[in-house]
This record gives C-alpha cells, structure tokens and sequence, in this order.
C-alpha cells in the first residue's frame, strides 16, 4: 500500500465565502455578486452554521491552523455574524491556540468601522484590498477608495490587527516601469510584514476582457509584463520582503499560514456560495465545490443543510497533479517523496537534468523547486515537468 501523504496532525483551515460586493470590478473574475436591494445577513449566517454542521464529521478530530473570511467582501459582514461563525467552527474542531485568522476588508471609510469589532471576534489578521496608490489607477480599477482612504486604512489596520497585509495589482495599461518602481517603494514604506503584489491579468468574463477585445484596453507584452515582474522581486528581495509564492512576498517566518497550506496541498473546509474544499476521507482526497450562486446556495442549504454543487474524489494521479500544480508556484518547490507517496510516481530525470541545465528549476535533497527564471514560465515548465 502506499503511504498515505495526508496526517490528522497536518494544517486544516477553514474557509469561509462572503460573496457581496458594493461594486463589480472589472478586472475581478471571482464569485461576486452586487445586490442593491440588500441582503438577510442573518439568513445566510444561518447557512453559514449548517455548512459547517455538514463539514465538521468529514474532518473529524482536526485542529484549525488558520481560517481566511474572503469574498467578495467579508468587510460588509457584521462583527457579530464573524464572531458567531468563530465560535462554531471553534465548536466543531480544536482552533490552535495561535491560529491564524484572516479576514479581507475595502479600504474604505465604512469598511473601517467595523475593524475593531472584528478584532473583539478573533481576526487577528487583515488583508486589505489596495490595489493601487494613486487616484486615476484605482478609477480605473473600478475601486471604491481613494489613494488617501487606503494609507488611512493601513494606518488603523497597523493599530488594531497584529497583523496585516495588502495587495497590489501591476502591469495595469500603460503601466512604466518608473512608475512602478516609486510605487512599490511607497508601498514597502507602509507594509507590514506581508505583501500581495498581482499582474493584471484579463480574465474571460469580465468588464476588461471585453474591452480589451474591443481594442480599447492595452495591456502590457510579454517582454515589458517581465521586466515589471523582475523589477517586482529586485525591489521586494532587496526590502527584505522576498517571494514566497509568486504573487506573494513576506519577511521570513510571515508567510500566509492560509495560503501555504493551500499551496502545500492540506485538506481545508470551505463554506458559503462558490466555496471550494479539499478533504481526505478513508485515504482519497476529495475535491468539493458549492453553488456559485448566493440565492441558489442559500436556498439548498436550507434544505439539504449543505449547498455543494459538486464531490468527486480524485484520482491519485489526478491528486498528484493537483499537488504539483500547486508546490511548484512556492519559492521551496515540492517534495518529491510526497509526490511519491501520492501516485507512486517519479519524475524523468533527463527532462530535470536539461531543466536545471536551462536555469529553469533548482533541486536541493527531496525538494524541486521553479527557479525565478523558470516562475516567469510556470504553465510551461509544469508542462514539461509532468510529461
């Protein structure tokens, strides 16, 4: 029998989706949805409640390591609705006493209200949606904000949340090289101990991918989209902030608990409206999703106390892909035992030995990892990987 790559004594998180936002943005391919005409919060804290009552004898006897409210826009929940939610996850399973809690917030004036309350309910961690440091950038993002409402923002967020982090998003139209150098400088100015720093990408869907089908919206090419994403790391390595992952950078030891362990490939429940779920059941990994839409979610889990829309177990050559996919985009890479132990495979050592020879991967004991050269072309260097 193969090993099983999973433990009881392995990261679980959970994860929860609030899947409102004040606004649609159009660069934004995520499970979002506007609703002018208000939402029955207490409703949905209620499906919230039996989603978990559904997940909590699928991962029996786990500890929660981290837990991430992320949207849409968590920051229009309540504080009450958050701390209702800790308690009953905290109900289920055994929460780490130093669990990592995260909830992403606008950086809105509004959004900033509730940054205490959410504080009182347990977040410890909060990730604001900055996006871009001047006026023009954020209209054209479609942002609610303005430059000085976000460093406000951050500047509270400093003094309520132990920790905190922000995004950013690069390579918008037009965007220079200069331009982005005295950017990401103001930005390492005010960050903390982590950074979320994202290429604009046109995402099938949305308001930019029509525009810019039409003609009317430019992004950068390949070359200078590069020579942004160099400048990126130069610029984050030499303020100690180095990536992690690729669009993720942190001082040493402030790494994302919750994204890490997506990444590493651990089992996490996730609740609400177009939520995804890994769990490891009688040795398979599970791939679970919900029901995108919030009323058709809502009005499933209210009758069948779950809204999946969908839980299939993976293959273990389906699971081992998954895996690669995932380890690959982190600055250590993945373990080849793991891999391994997942679907017995080993991977061609001549197509690994030509790849360190190219510059593109990296190998130290048991770990392979993509070497920044080889990130700028992950969805090839996988290809070639896995063949």
């Amino acid at each position: 029998m193969r090993p099983t790559p999973m433990t009881r004594d392995d990261p679980f998180g959970v994860y929860v989706h609030w899947p409102f936002c004040k606004a649609k943005c159009p660069y934004c391919d995520f499970n979002s949805h506007v609703r002018h005409g208000g939402i029955d919060e207490g409703r949905f804290l209620a499906a919230y409640l039996s989603e978990l009552d559904h997940f909590a004898p699928r991962a029996p006897g786990r500890t929660v390591s981290s837990i991430f409210f992320g949207g849409g826009t968590p920051s229009l929940m309540r504080p009450a609705t958050v701390a209702t939610i800790l308690d009953a996850i905290a109900d289920h399973w055994t929460v780490a006493c130093d669990a990592e809690i995260t909830l992403e917030a606008n950086p809105t004036s509004v959004d900033s209200e509730n940054f205490a309350g959410y504080t009182l309910a347990g977040v410890n961690r909060l990730s604001l949606g900055v996006q871009a440091l001047d006026d023009a950038s954020l209209q054209e993002l479609g942002r609610q904000h303005t430059a000085e409402e976000a460093l406000a923002a951050l500047t509270l967020a400093k003094q309520t949340f132990g920790r905190v982090t922000f995004d950013l998003i690069y390579a918008r139209e037009g965007h220079t090289l200069i331009e982005w150098k005295e950017e990401l400088t103001r930005a390492l100015d005010h960050a903390g101990d982590h950074l979320s720093l994202y290429q604009l990408t046109i995402e099938d869907g949305t308001m930019f991918a029509t525009r810019h089908a039409a003609g009317s919206l430019h992004v950068p090419n390949s070359a200078k989209a590069s020579a942004l994403y160099n400048l990126t790391q130069e610029l984050t390595e030499a303020a100690g902030m180095p990536a992690y992952e690729i669009s993720n950078h942190a001082r040493p030891g402030s790494e994302s608990r919750h994204n890490m362990l997506y990444w590493r490939g651990h089992d996490y429940a996730g609740i609400g409206a177009g939520a995804h779920a890994r769990i490891t059941e009688d040795g398979a990994k599970r791939a679970l999703s919900t029901i995108k839409s919030p009323e058709d979610w809502l009005a499933q889990v209210e009758v069948q106390g779950h809204g999946l829309a969908s839980d299939d177990a993976l293959t273990p050559q389906e699971a081992a892909e998954e895996y690669l996919l995932m380890a690959l985009r982190l600055a250590e890479g993945m373990d080849l035992i793991r891999l391994a132990a997942i679907d017995g495979r080993t991977l061609d050592e001549d197509r690994l030995r030509t790849l360190e020879r190219d510059g593109l991967v990296a190998r130290d004991g048991d770990r392979l990892a993509a070497t920044p050269q080889g990130r700028l072309v992950l969805e090839r260097l996988i290809l070639e990987i896995s063949a």
